[in-house]
């Protein structure tokens, strides 16, 4: 990537003896935002700690806005940092907790009024400056740690987990504010998370990992749409994912014809859950479960293949559970994988 901002290079990081994330490579372009999606202990948390500073690779380099990093301290990388527990001070205001910072940096007067009163401003809290955290809503305290990074106008501004701690619609809102402050500011912005639907709903593009290394690097189209690995898949709701063995559906116990000729290069299939046809098809299964959810309804067979999941119409007929069925998991549907493994 020729207008690299961020570069990681065959980055390297372990906790002793132990390797947590190995050769990795990634760039980020300045002003993207971008999140590191996994399940825990797939290396995100990790690389995060590397940008900030707070953790030394064990090999490898990572470069800044065309400087080198790497063994930069982290108070002098103007990376930022949002914890997931917001780490505010209890004691102080929230002019206070924003205003830190730039006070051990040697801004006050004027200077430091307009930028704190500027940040708290662009997070909403003007009218809460003189609160403290305690007396603040779990969103209002998040705006409060992005307010406290960004008025350090950081290169990259890091969150961890930024989202965990809120409840459902606080979620919503928080999902919007970040993505107003950082089109806003034109801030580089990276945000670990386990959670696929707010990288889906807040990235420009993904990093997705696993064990230490990344499976996938795409916009969030291409990922939920375009998978390239049976873990992807999975990971973003192809809940039907199988290997092409010599043509065929494969499991580790039994192998199926497919309903028409499959993709040559494809090393797997995926079909999430609406994607199975119900009631027609060359296959039978057997109900085993089934589950209201609003608009739709979730059917769970028992077939040769395994277990299928199936998503239906609410509005549609019933199949009570031992029922047998028809089911076809059809080939136009299907998200071809380049990786099984």
């Amino acid at each position: 990537m020729s207008d690299a901002y961020l570069k990681l290079d065959k980055l390297t990081l372990a906790y002793g003896d132990t390797v947590a994330v190995k050769d990795l490579d990634l760039t980020i372009r300045k002003g993207e935002l971008v999140a590191l999606l996994g399940p825990s202990g797939c290396g995100k948390t990790t690389t995060m700690r590397s940008i900030a500073g707070l953790l030394n690779p064990s090999s490898g380099r990572i470069t800044l806005d065309g400087s080198d990093i790497t063994r930069v301290s982290a108070n002098k990388r103007n990376v930022g940092l949002v914890f997931q527990s917001y780490a505010l001070f209890p004691h102080l205001t929230v002019y206070e907790n924003v205003a830190f910072g730039l006070r051990l940096k040697g801004i006050g007067g004027k200077d430091l009024d307009g930028k704190v009163s500027a940040g708290i401003k662009s997070v909403g809290l003007a009218k809460f400056a003189d609160r403290k955290p305690a007396e603040l809503s779990g969103g209002q305290q998040q705006r409060v740690a992005l307010a406290r990074s960004m008025v350090m106008e950081p290169k990259v501004l890091l969150l961890d987990e930024p989202l965990s701690n809120l409840d459902a619609r606080l979620r919503l809102e928080m999902r919007a504010e970040l993505q107003r402050v950082q089109k806003e500011t034109g801030v580089t912005m990276i945000f670990v998370t386990h959670d696929q639907i707010e990288a889906l709903a807040l990235a420009d593009r993904i990093v997705v990992m696993l064990n230490g290394g990344i499976e996938q690097v795409g916009t969030p189209e291409e990922i939920y749409n375009k998978p390239v690995s049976a873990f992807v898949a999975d990971f973003v709701g192809f809940e039907n994912v199988f290997a092409l063995e010599n043509g065929k559906l494969a499991t580790s116990t039994t192998s199926v014809e497919p309903s028409g000729p499959a993709p040559q290069a494809a090393k797997g299939l995926a079909w999430r859950p609406r994607m199975v046809n119900l009631g027609s098809g060359p296959y039978q299964g057997t109900v085993r479960g089934t589950s209201f959810a609003g608009n739709t309804r979730e059917y769970l067979l028992d077939t040769p293949l395994g277990p299928i999941k199936a998503e239906v119409d609410a509005e549609l007929p019933t199949h009570a559970i031992g029922s047998t069925l028809p089911f076809d998991l059809p080939l136009a549907a299907a998200a071809p994988l380049s990786r099984y493994r």
